[in-house]
């Protein structure tokens, strides 16, 4: 009999930063290492990702890291992971094409990692455990559930399905395969929650199909299509569409040319040869119209929303927005994302463009719906089940449905992050014990995690700015050579204020006359009374508290 740990490090209770692991007598395996994007209060912060300080005390004992598809919710702290734990890293041939392009981007070698490419043909061996993988229809192509079984039954990991049928082969989902796994006795599924709340199945493409026709039979001239990158399905859709009404395709995006680019070039994506257009800059000579062309505006979260806007303020590089153009807008606002959604369309609106804006209502969701989550239990049969991928509430609406279809309340796993459920000869037996986990902050490409202190100067920066005392200092003599400048961003309007920088002026000559009177000069304690003595006196005379940097230039040291 087998004892089993199963705990998620991200994932439960937020949407994004997933991070599952199942630890069976003594061996770890890592399911998915994702992000997710910060809320806008987090100023300045790029993403999130797990803690891993668990994983880095027991390295030893890890197996791999097993991944299920190419988003970055799923894949993107995987960079970070593989810094600090060399593991093994098994995963779909497109998706490891995407890892490799993001950890090359962030600088990391890929010699000394070891890549393992798996598929539903394979069935990887560890020790008494087995694992196999089987294809789920998603939104990127070769998404994958994952199978580990022990001897007590088998844990399946089905994280971002569902059951759509009108997909290429790419994305279609293994039946043959997942009914293998449904017969062999099914432990525990771990089914994600993210469309818990909707009824039904998760709906086709047909209505999507409709507008999207009947937005290209309409342009007269050029078409803008703006959509998420994460979601190939629909990029090859507009392709598809473009190519049937003879216009040539140009994408646009950063990060998501460089997807496009692997999809391409490994099939994923089907795009003529010849009809696939590299934009170049806009000059004198060139304007980029394209009368015949689709324009793929494509990026992350607020990407394409900014993008858009800098195309109607003749900013961008490479397109201008012109009143022949026709813009079909397939990127509902994301948590996060409301504001710079709105203002995009009061730009757009104000310029009197021609809008065709693809209702949430008819996009396809690329996650499982009720009926979709049903189906896979009814085939699967676990004897527990653990909603994941979702916050609390999608958790808590997969419970309520779990309950509706007769599960007992004692089969489902409601966990929280870094919450351990221990199964011992195929039962639960504690709910109660706790790993370590919790958030990461990352700022671009510095590794450590964000401290608290820099989050609250960020926060006092958008709230109250910043005020510079910049002054030269004789520390032989020990005088000032001259009065301080006084320089605020984001606090008050100088010009409009000058009794209050009269006021932070005659503060400052009274604090340097009485730390130029000692022996020495204690450089850090002056600065300290700057600070103090100025915070002071400003948040009384306006209520405000802005960061106050002293700069205090040794003159003697800059000679």
């Amino acid at each position: 009999m087998s004892r089993i740990k199963l705990f998620a490090l991200g994932g439960l209770g937020e949407n994004g930063k997933n991070m599952y692991c199942v630890d069976i007598d003594d061996t770890i395996f890592i399911l998915d290492a994702g992000l997710k994007y910060p809320s806008i209060e987090l100023y300045g912060v790029d993403s999130i990702i797990p803690d891993i300080s668990y994983l880095e005390k027991h390295k030893d004992r890890i197996a791999g890291l097993f991944l299920s598809h190419g988003h970055e919710d799923h894949i993107g702290a995987a960079p970070k992971l593989l810094k600090t734990l060399n593991v093994p890293i098994y995963a779909s041939n497109f998706t490891l094409a995407l890892l490799k392009d993001l950890m090359e981007d962030q600088g990391i070698g890929l010699d000394d990692y070891k890549f393992y490419t798996i598929n539903a043909k394979k069935t990887m061996t560890f020790g008494n455990v087995q694992v196999d993988v089987f294809n789920v229809t998603h939104s990127i192509p070769e998404s994958l559930g994952i199978a580990i079984h022990t001897k007590d039954g088998t844990i399946v990991y089905a994280p971002d399905y569902n059951f759509d049928q009108n997909v290429g082969d790419a994305y279609k989902t293994d039946f043959e395969q997942l009914s293998k796994i449904a017969g062999r006795r099914v432990l525990a599924v771990l089914t994600e929650s993210l469309g818990a709340e909707r009824s039904g199945y998760t709906h086709g493409s047909s209505n999507l199909d409709y507008a999207l026709n009947q937005g290209f039979a309409n342009a007269p001239k050029r078409i803008i299509v703006s959509t998420f990158s994460t979601d190939l399905v629909r990029i090859q859709k507009v392709i598809d569409i473009g190519l049937r009404y003879g216009r040539d395709i140009a994408i646009i995006g950063r990060r998501t040319q460089r997807t496009v680019d692997i999809a391409v070039n490994l099939g994923y994506l089907k795009i003529p040869d010849g009809k696939l257009i590299n934009l170049r800059y806009i000059d004198d000579n060139n304007k980029n119209e394209l009368e015949n062309a689709v324009v793929l505006v494509t990026g992350e979260r607020h990407e394409p929303f900014h993008m858009i806007q800098r195309m109607i303020k003749k900013q961008d590089k490479l397109i201008h927005i012109v009143p022949s153009d026709t813009l079909i807008l397939m990127t509902p606002p994301l948590p996060g994302t409301e504001r710079i959604a709105a203002k995009t369309m009061d730009i757009l609106y104000r310029n009197d463009c021609n809008i065709v804006k693809i209702d949430k209502s008819i996009l396809p969701p690329s996650h499982a719906s009720s009926e979709d989550v049903k189906l896979l239990l009814n085939i699967l049969q676990p004897k527990y089940v653990v909603p994941v991928i979702g916050e609390y509430r999608h958790q808590y609406a997969l419970r309520n449905m779990l309950l509706a279809m007769g599960y007992d309340s004692e089969r489902i796993l409601l966990l929280e992050n870094g919450q351990i459920a221990e199964i011992n000869n195929g039962k639960v037996v504690n709910l109660s014990a706790k790993v370590t986990a919790g958030d990461l902050l990352v700022d671009g490409i510095i590794e450590d995690d964000l401290s608290d202190v820099v989050l609250r100067d960020r926060e006092m920066l958008a709230q109250d700015g910043v005020v510079l005392v910049i002054a030269n200092i004789d520390p032989k003599q020990k005088k000032l050579l001259s009065d301080p400048e006084v320089v605020s961003r984001g606090f008050v309007f100088m010009k409009e204020n000058e009794a209050l920088i009269q006021g932070i002026t005659d503060l400052f000559h009274q604090v340097s006359k009485q730390e130029l009177s000692n022996k020495y000069i204690n450089w850090r304690t002056y600065k300290q009374n700057v600070r103090e003595k100025l915070g002071r006196y400003l948040y009384k005379e306006t209520k405000r508290q802005p960061i106050i940097i002293p700069v205090l230039i040794d003159t003697q040291l800059s000679e």
